[in-house]
């Protein structure tokens, strides 16, 4: 690699001044860390393709960066996207991408890992890896580049992105970010202490991503071939190395979550998520069919109440943030939630700590959780029915009454709130006129309520999303609305809920649509990311930036159509692009859901009842002690 490049602080003064919120880009944050490059071997660049604000609310950048900087022979820096004011002002001063942490530049790093949650942030992955001059696509580097690797929901379907990623971790990344760490870190002192060199080229690289490829969650793209049949469906997936790529690749489970992270690092500028977090339990068992998360961070984990209460102390100390979000999927559904508040506020009510409870119930107990935190005003309390009748929220295995909907929302206002935010979402499978129409009656009946102890009327804040179908759900077979019926949904919702008062805010369904092609798309998909970034396509995920005309352009180009893959139903039998990924949930138990859904059929929540036999039985005693009385 030769010498290091590091930009100097005269290079940045240089640029910073030009473009918005300069404190993106200077790092020296509080619990930052910074360790010697010179006498440390392996060095990783950790990023996340959005911007700070977005990025630094993240909590697995946090996890990795903490496990990478406790070992002695690694160390783990960041880095964040650029704005195009920034990337614009650092090519035309020749700045490379460049760390926070010691202002090294990217390409001198020997992994660069990013944290892929989201499916329109596919471009800024190849935006920086250009700002960082690394080539773009895996087939053009060699062993002169930083092994590329990516993490994140997103990569349970790693095929869009396969052209650009050298290997994907797959799950769960605290122990696996660990072996890969290791088994890399021995790769470079084995070819340091050796004095018989390879020659510059390809031969090292492909050699350390078949050993990586041998770890339990690690998948290779270069190391598959995917093969098409005549109507452009997948046909196979097979390895080209089978002694290192198998045909299956698990995802990683950690049994017992670790500690939390309680020295994180404290930005500057106001973020997404500004205050303190633990991740209380991890998983849900609720069963929601359209939630791609329900079903990939399986089993259900939860942190001893004294692990959180500890944690906690050691965030106030580290970070003077004086606010804590308790982080899960269903945090009401936390088996001691009642009794982590109380010790909560009993051993830090000294500190005046505020307490943010997301992903609530929508039920008396959230309530009453609520009602007991010590928060200096009535925040707005937030609701996620999905879909205004109770027919379709039994089809999606949302199980939710208006009766009870209506109690809640009564005993909220009879509380105090005059807020309510409720999200829904539009398309869903099986949906009729009358389930769209049901949304703004429901909404029209809180509205029509009165808090008994002022008689105000109800501020009520409704957001409308389109409905997504995502890999490894019982949704993954079903087709996504059209991009004029998903509009046209949207249009007959929004001037209802307006003639009744609501305050609305909604996605962009051509975003919707892109989302959908992307998130169970193929490995053809990568022509069109990399046309639409060299169009100009970057920071898709922001509305000022989304521009759906250049993304159907880059389609175009390409030979493809976005409603083959947005909008097309798959057959059972039909060959997915994702089908060698295994998120330890069947696919027959996926399919038994999607048919209840056709069915109408809900099914209750497997954490207080019948064990449904997902596939992850043996993560669990008690799931496994259900499963044996099945079977006898």
């Amino acid at each position: 690699m030769g010498f290091p490049m590091i930009i100097s602080n005269r290079q940045l003064d240089s640029i910073l001044p030009e473009v918005t919120r300069p404190a993106r880009y200077t790092g020296g944050e509080w619990n930052s860390v910074i360790k010697d490059w010179e006498v440390t071997p392996l060095r990783i660049a950790l990023a996340y393709p959005d911007l700070y604000e977005i990025g630094a609310s993240n909590l697995a950048i946090p996890i990795l960066y903490e496990i990478v900087n406790a070992r002695s022979d690694a160390l783990a820096e960041r880095v964040y996207a650029p704005w195009p004011d920034m990337a614009a002002a650092m090519r035309k001063a020749g700045i490379p991408l460049y760390s926070l942490e010691t202002k090294h530049a990217i390409a001198d790093f020997d992994i660069f890992g990013f944290s892929l949650e989201h499916e329109l942030t596919y471009t800024n992955v190849l935006e920086m890896l250009d700002l960082a001059a690394i080539p773009v696509l895996a087939a053009d580097r060699d062993d002169s580049h930083p092994i590329i690797i990516a993490g994140g929901t997103c990569c349970l379907n790693p095929e869009p992105m396969a052209d650009f990623i050298d290997l994907f971790c797959l799950g769960e990344g605290e122990e696996l970010m660990a072996e890969l760490v290791q088994l890399l870190a021995e790769w470079k002192d084995n070819q340091a202490s050796s004095r018989i060199r390879s020659p510059r080229g390809k031969s090292r690289r492909r050699e350390r991503l078949r050993r990586a490829a041998a770890l339990e969650g690690v998948y290779v793209p270069s190391l598959y071939k995917v093969d098409y049949d005549d109507g452009g469906l997948v046909a196979t997936v097979s390895p080209v190395a089978p002694h290192e790529a198998g045909p299956v690749i698990r995802r990683r489970i950690v049994r017992t979550l670790p500690p939390p992270v309680t020295r994180p690092v404290v930005p500057f500028i106001e973020v997404v998520q500004d205050r303190a977090a633990i991740e209380i339990q991890r998983g849900c068992t609720r069963g929601c069919r359209f939630c791609q998360a329900g079903i990939v961070y399986r089993p259900l984990r939860e942190r001893p109440v004294e692990e959180v209460v500890k944690a906690t102390g050691e965030l106030l100390k580290t970070t003077g943030y004086r606010e804590l979000s308790l982080v899960s999927l269903s945090t009401a559904d936390y088996s001691g939630i009642d009794k982590l508040v109380a010790a909560l506020m009993d051993n830090y009510q000294k500190d005046k700590l505020m307490i943010s409870l997301p992903s609530l119930r929508i039920d008396n107990f959230s309530l009453k959780l609520m009602e007991a935190l010590p928060q200096r005003k009535k925040l707005a309390f937030t609701f996620a029915p999905e879909a205004g009748s109770e027919r379709l929220r039994c089809a999606i295995n949302k199980v939710i009454k208006d009766e009870q909907i209506m109690e809640v929302a009564q005993a909220a206002f009879d509380r105090g709130w005059n807020s309510l935010k409720l999200y829904f979402l539009l398309g869903l499978p099986t949906e009729t006129e009358e389930d769209l129409l049901a949304i703004t009656s429901l909404v029209r009946n809180i509205i029509s309520l009165r808090g008994k102890a002022n008689g105000h009327r109800p501020q009520i804040k409704a957001s409308l999303s389109s409905f997504v179908p995502k890999p490894h759900t019982p949704f993954q077979w079903a087709a996504q609305d059209s991009l004029e019926e998903l509009l046209r949904k949207q249009d007959l919702v929004r001037r209802g809920l307006r003639k009744i008062g609501a305050q609305l805010s909604w996605s962009s369904p051509p975003a919707s649509v892109l989302e959908a092609a992307f998130s169970r798309g193929d490995r053809r998909l990568g022509k069109v990311v990399h046309a639409a970034w060299r169009k100009g396509c970057v920071f898709d995920a922001w509305s000022e930036r989304f521009d759906y005309q250049k993304w159907l352009a880059a389609f175009q180009e390409c030979g493809l159509e976005i409603e083959f893959f947005a909008r097309r139903e798959r057959g059972k039998e039909e060959v997915l692009p994702w089908g060698h990924i295994s998120t330890g949930v069947t696919a027959n138990y996926l399919w038994r859901e999607y048919d209840c859904t056709l069915k109408g059929k809900e099914i209750l929540d497997c954490r207080y009842g019948r064990c449904h036999a997902c596939g992850l039985e043996k993560w669990l005693p008690q799931c496994e002690e259900r499963v044996r009385k099945l079977d006898g």
